[in-house]
């Protein structure tokens, strides 16, 4: 998805970013509220996101004034952190298909069906009809696994090593947006290298806020990109926007030691 990556980030996102990066050591109030500041936001405001993130599980105080990433944030966070080995998740496709039924598993439940359809898409399937979400099956984990994680029922029925009928697999292969997702791949190695370029004399503060501005957005599209396999996307400038980003992320890193 493209977007203006220069958008205000929200105190809650923030401090979900600081703690996961931090983690396993956990971060002082003080620290949090620092580097919020270089975003502009208040003090008071970072209290508040990390006291509503204590009370959702996604964080925890090991002692007055400390934080640190909470078990409601695990899987996220391990999805997260995944991305500089994505492309290592990926293998050859025989042509066979991941099938998910959830047709039994109802939809009245508005809530639940917003964390089981976000989990099956993080996952990288597509919904093919209702209650049947479909995915190439290229992946060297276990996707059924991966999504339970992010959300998904156990009840859900899973179908591996499935071949589809020649009118099926023509429907299968056109769920993706295969044209968005290169055109995607292409604008942020762009914006990579413009940025790399504008931060070269820039003040460490400013770098910082921008590397993650950018970074994050990059990794957004690098943590929810379906991983196609090659008969269904280019995968060359795919793994050129990971490798991309992973030069990135070190320059990030460096501008953000410096502000500590």
């Amino acid at each position: 998805m493209l977007y203006d990556w220069r958008q205000p980030v929200t105190p809650r996102s923030l401090a979900l970013w600081f703690l996961s990066t931090a983690a396993p050591a956990p971060l002082r109030t003080a620290t949090l509220i620092g580097r919020a500041a270089i975003f502009g936001i208040e003090a008071a405001a970072m209290r508040v996101a990390l006291g509503r993130l204590v009370r959702e599980r996604m964080a925890v105080q090991p002692e007055r004034g400390v934080y640190a990433l909470g078990p409601a944030a695990g899987a996220l966070h391990v999805r997260a952190r995944g991305w500089m080995r994505a492309e290592e998740r990926v293998r050859d496709w025989s042509g066979a298909w991941i099938v998910v039924l959830t047709h039994h598993l109802g939809r009245t439940d508005r809530a639940r069906l917003a964390v089981r359809e976000r989990a099956l898409r993080l996952a990288g399937l597509a919904e093919a009809a209702p209650g049947m979400w479909v995915r190439p099956d290229n992946l060297t984990v276990a996707v059924a696994d991966e999504a339970r994680g992010l959300g998904l029922e156990a009840e859900a029925i899973v179908l591996t090593r499935a071949r589809a009928e020649a009118r099926e697999e023509a429907a299968f292969r056109a769920l993706w947006p295969v044209a968005a997702l290169e055109e995607g791949y292409r604008f942020w190695c762009a914006e990579m290298a413009a940025s790399s370029a504008r931060l070269a004399d820039a003040h460490a503060i400013d770098a910082a806020r921008e590397t993650y501005l950018l970074g994050q957005s990059v990794l957004r599209a690098i943590n929810s990109d379906p991983m196609l396999p090659g008969e269904l996307v280019d995968v060359a400038l795919r793994r050129g926007m990971v490798a991309a980003m992973k030069r990135y992320n070190a320059m990030a890193l460096g501008w953000w030691d410096q502000v500590g």
